[in-house]
């Protein structure tokens, strides 16, 4: 049986959801340096939780979740969601705006006013940011990393990384005054490899971004 969650602990949980869910092996220095805080903080934290009964550590020092930390964390999330989509498509917030303020108001809201919120959109399957609110269906198929996607094919953005949304907060800025969101068309029209860009059109627009920024964008095609 887990102990009681302290807001240490949610955002311990959160994190590791995140970067589990974007494929990444959780260890302690990705958590370290996600939630800027010191090595040592880390392993006393990773320690208590473990104790505590909301995660699993490897011999190899990778950090799991246990049953009852993926369902707490998993609520989490949803909230979070849940609360950008309102924040944006409501209150007219931008991206990055957004994803601190669900921070913010997350722990102060009850379970009955974010259900409100959620049936007052419609029960949105994503956040703003395209990935999926737990417990909705995915609402499209295989994604491609923008930087994998061949040249000359037209594909629609789907989802933008959590660590994008975490760790790059300018990079939605851009992305937001670019127009490039949830939806948007775009093609890969040449990959200049010694500058490290990747040449698009979105909108019939052309557009360089950094080949770290094109692995942050998810599209599908056709």
């Amino acid at each position: 049986m887990s102990s009681p969650h302290t807001a240490t602990v949610d955002k311990y949980l959160e994190a590791i959801h995140y970067i589990g869910a974007e494929g990444e092996v959780v260890r302690p220095s990705r958590l370290a340096y996600w939630l800027s805080v010191s090595a040592p903080t880390v392993s006393d934290a990773l320690a208590r939780l473990k104790r505590d009964g909301w995660i699993e550590i490897g011999a190899d020092r990778s950090v799991t979740l246990t049953d009852s930390g993926e369902r707490t964390a998993t609520e989490l999330v949803r909230r979070h969601r849940v609360l950008e989509r309102w924040l944006t498509d409501v209150l007219g917030f931008d991206w990055a705006t957004a994803d601190v303020e669900a921070d913010r108001i997350s722990s102060a809201i009850s379970d009955a006013v974010v259900d409100q919120i959620d049936l007052s959109m419609g029960s949105p399957s994503t956040c703003p940011h395209g990935n999926v609110i737990p417990g909705r269906d995915v609402p499209y198929g295989a994604l491609t990393a923008l930087a994998d996607l061949e040249l000359g094919i037209a594909a629609t953005v789907r989802r933008i990384s959590e660590v994008a949304e975490h760790e790059a907060p300018a990079l939605l800025s851009m992305l937001a005054e670019h127009a490039i969101k949830e939806g948007s068309e775009v093609m890969v029209v040449a990959s200049e490899l010694g500058s490290h860009d990747v040449a698009l059109v979105v909108a019939g627009e052309p557009l360089a971004l950094s080949v770290e920024a094109a692995r942050l964008i998810w599209v599908e095609t056709a």
